[in-house]
């Protein structure tokens, strides 16, 4: 009686799921290794567990030569296709922006004037309403810096007005002081000149007496007491009696 077949699914036993992988794996192994010698075949063998541990067969003396062989009869048709299409790609989006260049040149060249005949009036039209809003905006744009710059102008010319009155301020504080100093120096200068032109004055003033002689008594009037007493003390001589 035959075995019957098994239904592939994941064995949930943990046992017997351990078991049949070491049985399949020692039997693929086998199977790899009597392919390769039956039939002169190059076959290298990758398996990992569920724990993540390696087991491998390769016919030939080098696992990496035998990957590296993989790698460029696989990749490198792989790379051509993609290149191809990467290629193909990149001349539709050309066309794509070359189409695109075209439509602004001429789009430019009716905006400056040029090659208006192609165009209907729809055309015409549309593009003297563009006309028209660049317009717009280029004198809106132009009044706003206009206003602006005024702006900037009215500020400088109120800190210029500041300045102005701040520098008058200062004149004027130094324009009041000047007086007063010059006044001061001056006063300062006249007070020892006309003490001494007193006292010069004083000591330079004339005996005022009788003309005429007299011997004995000679009568002093009360001025010049007043010029005598005054003389006193700067020549030392006493009015009255003369000889």
């Amino acid at each position: 009686m035959g075995r019957g077949r098994v239904e592939l699914k994941r064995i949930e036993n943990k046992i017997n799921r351990q078991v049949t992988f070491a049985k399949r794996r020692n039997g693929l192994l086998k199977k790899a290794y009597e392919l390769s010698v039956l039939c002169d075949a190059e076959v290298a063998l990758i398996v990992f567990s569920n724990r993540g541990k390696l087991y491998e067969f390769c016919s030939s003396s080098s696992m990496m030569k035998t990957l590296e062989k993989y790698r460029k009869c696989s990749y490198s048709t792989l790379d051509t296709a993609q290149s191809i299409r990467e290629t193909q790609a990149s001349y539709q989006e050309y066309l794509k922006l070359k189409a695109r260049v075209e439509v602004l040149q001429r789009s430019q060249r009716n905006l400056l004037g040029e090659e208006l005949g192609p165009l209907n009036t729809k055309d015409l039209e549309q593009l003297e309403n563009q006309l028209e809003t660049s317009l717009k905006q280029i004198r809106s744009t132009k009044t706003q810096a206009m206003l602006d710059q005024l702006g900037d102008l009215q500020k400088r010319e109120q800190m210029l007005v500041e300045a102005n009155k701040s520098m008058r301020r200062k004149l004027e504080e130094l324009s009041a002081q000047v007086p007063l100093q010059l006044a001061w120096e001056t006063g300062e200068q006249i007070i020892p000149n006309n003490h001494l032109q007193a006292q010069s004055e004083a000591f330079f003033q004339p005996l005022v007496g009788n003309s005429s002689l007299q011997i004995g008594y000679n009568p002093v009037f009360s001025d010049e007491m007043d010029v005598a007493g005054h003389n006193q003390n700067v020549s030392g001589y006493f009015p009255g009696w003369m000889l």
